[in-house]
């Protein structure tokens, strides 16, 4: 695929950018990067623009020069978009992508042209959840990034198909293994301290797609669907856990073009 970087007063963004016609933005989960959606990009790039960048101090990217909160990332792609003279995208995001669209989309809404939660949540934190946020720092700053990403990644899948999904476990985790550790640590820490965002939601008059996995352990489906209007589409890939760009890729597609062509 078509790698490309460039450099931003926040640091640097390496990408892929493949296709032509109206951009789409993807943003990737915590400890992943722009290759998790190695399935999807080459379907979604015979119609579309697809950009798919690596978040700070995932993948290939440089660390985030200003510290790490959801708002400075998404500041942080806004600039991105602006360097590639890009006025207007429709943003999908995974997971911790999908905290960085909220916060893009209450701040930059101009910008959009619809957006997309997939395996993401408007909802912030609960105390139990920001508890282990911290003790993954730790764990990060104890053990290193490959004791993280060993215990993280099976759980991101459907526990009935850890067998079958053996090779993208292993596939996600060579991704992980990537990230910086201040990368995870500074990431941990944004989504421990994000906002609740509901009020994007219920505020919005964009088209919005929300995607749950049937089987997600990470964000149960009634998470995802907090908010429902006429505006917002809402999907179930089945027998999914959190990583639908791997579980089911096929289905996932469907859903991203049904909304896009919709």
């Amino acid at each position: 695929m078509n790698r490309k970087q460039v450099n931003l007063p926040a640091g640097t963004v390496s990408y892929i950018d493949e296709g032509r016609g109206e951009a789409i933005l993807l943003l990737h989960g915590f400890c992943g990067s722009s290759e998790y959606w190695e399935k999807v990009i080459p379907v979604l790039s015979g119609n579309y623009r697809v950009i798919a960048p690596d978040l700070p101090g995932h993948g290939e990217s440089g660390q985030l020069a200003e510290g790490y909160s959801i708002e400075t990332i998404a500041d942080h792609m806004k600039s991105f978009l602006q360097k590639l003279e890009l006025d207007n995208v429709i943003m999908f995001g995974h997971s911790l992508g999908g905290y960085i669209t909220l916060s893009f989309a209450r701040k930059y809404v101009e910008g959009l042209n619809g957006f997309s939660l997939i395996h993401s949540t408007a909802h912030p934190d609960s105390e139990e959840a920001k508890k282990a946020r911290v003790a993954n720092v730790e764990k990060v700053e104890k053990e290193g990034m490959q004791a993280l990403i060993d215990g993280l990644v099976p759980k991101l899948f459907s526990p009935d198909n850890l067998e079958s999904n053996a090779r993208d476990i292993q596939r996600a985790k060579e991704i992980g293994y990537k990230t910086s550790r201040e990368g995870a640590a500074g990431a941990l820490l944004a989504m421990k301290d994000r906002p609740d965002l509901n009020r994007v939601l219920e505020e919005t008059s964009l088209p919005v797609l929300l995607v749950a996995g049937e089987k997600d352990q990470i964000v149960p489906s009634e998470k995802t669907f907090s908010i429902s209007k006429e505006n917002i589409m809402q999907e179930v890939i089945p027998d999914t856990g959190h990583m639908g760009m791997y579980e089911n890729p096929d289905e996932l597609v469907r859903v991203m073009k049904k909304f896009l062509e919709g």
